[in-house]
């Protein structure tokens, strides 16, 4: 990426990402589904500016293509219907491809050493949650939401071994689109399910953002 525009500017794209954050999520607890959908579509796109905006030279070229592929989910699902939903899932699978790319690249043997109990761990995750997902799902969804969830679970083990932000991140990221998955199967929903889905997902883009930055500045 290029060398780093004026501070200024970064400041002001991560200030306008957070308000947008805030007021998403207010409009999601008090429901104002214009709100919602009018700031749903600018949270990733904010953000990948303002990596665009703090990029120094060795900040991974990847990272602003996963975060737009993220705005690209986030649009698609909001259309509704099943083939936009497989092609929101197919933009995030995109995003979470450039996001493992990344961490390979950025990650050493030794953080794979480190971090091979946190990957068997995911791994084990993964195996239980498809088991337990896949006779509540229709058949249509069984496969590429297995399929998408081991590419989740890939980003979250990977985003482990950069450091404690991307992993948390990762782990997040895990968390919000698991939360999903019990909508896709008719689980019961937690209280403030559609406000805990948003909240871990922006936690944790991020989060995987400032980990990315962090270690390639390192």
């Amino acid at each position: 990426m290029t060398p780093a525009r004026t501070p200024r500017t970064a400041r002001a794209l991560l200030t306008a990402f957070a308000a947008v954050s805030v007021a998403h999520l207010l409009a999601i607890a008090v429901h104002l589904p214009p709100l919602q959908y009018a700031t749903k579509p600018l949270l990733m796109p904010l953000l990948a500016a303002w990596v665009w905006a703090a990029a120094r030279p060795g900040t991974p070229r990847l990272l602003v293509p996963a975060l737009l592929f993220g705005a690209g989910g986030d649009i698609l699902l909001e259309v509704g219907g099943t083939v936009a939903f497989l092609a929101g899932m197919g933009s995030f699978a995109a995003g979470h491809a450039c996001y493992v790319t990344m961490f390979v690249k950025l990650s050493t043997s030794a953080d794979r050493r480190r971090t091979s109990l946190v990957a068997g761990c995911y791994a084990a995750l993964w195996a239980v949650l498809v088991f337990r997902l896949w006779p509540d799902l229709d058949a249509g969804m069984r496969i590429p939401v297995a399929l998408y969830s081991l590419l989740l679970t890939a980003t979250a083990a990977t985003a482990a071994r950069i450091n404690r932000w991307a992993g948390l991140g990762g782990a997040l990221f895990l968390l919000s689109d698991t939360l999903i998955a019990t909508d896709l199967a008719g689980w019961r929903h937690l209280p403030a399910h559609g406000f805990l889905i948003m909240l871990t997902y922006i936690a944790g883009q991020y989060l995987l953002t400032v980990g990315t930055l962090r270690r390639a500045a390192a």
